[in-house]
């Protein structure tokens, strides 16, 4: 799968799609990431992409020529591209538009919008969807595309060593993970779940999905209202 960034800061994505999981499903041809410099775009000798809004007020907007050829350039290298640009008006960005995203076999075109936003007429007639990380404002749209490239590539086949990882994780079934513990068996006087060393995977399993549910209840109201508890996990929190 193939992702290409548009942005006024090329640097910023390359450093950070270098590491960890990503940077090894980079590494290992799975996924790849590109970006592309719109200010190469700009037909302005000064490489200007910015201008002020009609009808007044503070700022400055991303102006839609130079988005335009960037979008058509990134096209360009894709197989089946799909454009979508980062914005706080979009659609919240869940797990589940991460899982559609990742098995479209669509290349993705992120498009970062800088200052207070980008032309309206270049959103309507080049962007396939926007899309929001979430209810807050950020400085531009680096840090949310990489946020969505880091969902989407992990759910590409081989980017994750552990395929079954995915399916344990918070939000892939609806409800938040059941939390997790490691060695030493006592930290401080907190002691594992006596449940957890029993070796009993049936009692374990029944343990986990039962702290799941009342996670999500006690942290997620939004998620637990949409729910759909089955029979077993009713009978499971009243246990």
């Amino acid at each position: 799968m193939k992702f290409v960034v548009l942005t006024l800061f090329p640097e910023l994505v390359r450093d950070a799609v270098r590491y960890s999981v990503l940077g090894r499903g980079v590494a290992q041809g799975h996924v790849s990431v590109h970006t592309m410099d719109i200010r190469t775009f700009s037909r302005n000798k000064h490489g200007k992409v910015d201008d002020a809004p009609y009808g007044g007020g503070p700022g400055m907007v991303m102006t839609p020529e130079p988005l335009a050829l960037a979008i058509a350039g990134a096209r360009a290298t894709c197989h089946r591209p799909r454009v979508v640009a980062m914005s706080p008006s979009g659609p919240l960005f869940t797990q589940a538009r991460a899982r559609r995203l990742a098995a479209s076999g669509d290349d993705l075109v992120l498009v970062c919008g800088r200052y207070e936003g980008i032309d309206q007429r270049l959103l309507d007639g080049w962007v396939d969807e926007e899309l929001s990380v979430g209810d807050v404002v950020l400085s531009g749209g680096e840090l949310a595309a990489l946020v969505v490239i880091d969902a989407v590539a992990r759910l590409v086949p081989g980017v994750l060593g552990n395929a079954g990882s995915v399916e344990e994780e918070s939000l892939e079934n609806g409800l938040l993970e059941y939390p997790q513990y490691t060695r030493p068996e006592v930290f401080e006087g907190r002691e594992v779940p006596p449940i957890l060393l029993s070796g009993d995977h049936a009692k374990i399993a029944a343990w986990r999905r039962r702290e799941s549910l009342h996670r999500t209840r006690a942290r997620r109201d939004d998620l637990w209202r949409s729910f759909p508890l089955s029979d077993a996990d009713k009978k499971l929190l009243e246990s």
